[in-house]
């Protein structure tokens, strides 16, 4: 049997569905028929598709005007919060954003901690602070 043929078939008996859905069963799916509530996603499902919101993360948050200023460990902040809630999202915080620019990495750090991110967010928040303000992870 000709795989590419069979991936066809299955294309146009299941639909090809972006985002999840719920199917005729109940069960919630997505993609060509995937069954993500009884079979969820392999270790390299997971891999892949981090892997490619990682990079889309630090796509995003390299076009901040102060990205080329950020030391790495900044960077990697940076794009965690892109990665956390978008980078529309994390335009909002325009003050964080301001003192970013100004290299101001303790007012940025103010500036998120006073959030409802901070207090959604619990101890990755925190680290994402304290690596703000001392430039080092502390693991």
């Amino acid at each position: 049997m000709d795989l590419e043929d069979f991936k066809s078939h299955l294309r146009w008996a299941e639909g090809v569905r972006r985002f999840p859905y719920t199917d005729t069963t109940g069960h919630v799916s997505i993609g060509v028929g995937r069954n993500l509530t009884d079979n969820g996603l392999s270790d390299d499902e997971i891999e892949y598709l981090l892997e490619n919101d990682a990079l889309a993360a630090i796509r995003d948050a390299s076009t901040l005007p102060y990205w080329d200023s950020l030391s790495d460990t900044r960077k990697h902040i940076v794009a965690d919060l892109v990665f956390n809630m978008g980078l529309s999202g994390w335009k909002g915080f325009r003050r964080a954003n301001a003192a970013l620019s100004r290299c101001d990495y303790v007012e940025a750090a103010r500036e998120m901690q006073d959030s409802r991110w901070f207090r959604q967010t619990g101890r990755r928040a925190i680290k994402l602070v304290d690596a703000m303000i001392t430039d080092s992870w502390d693991d």
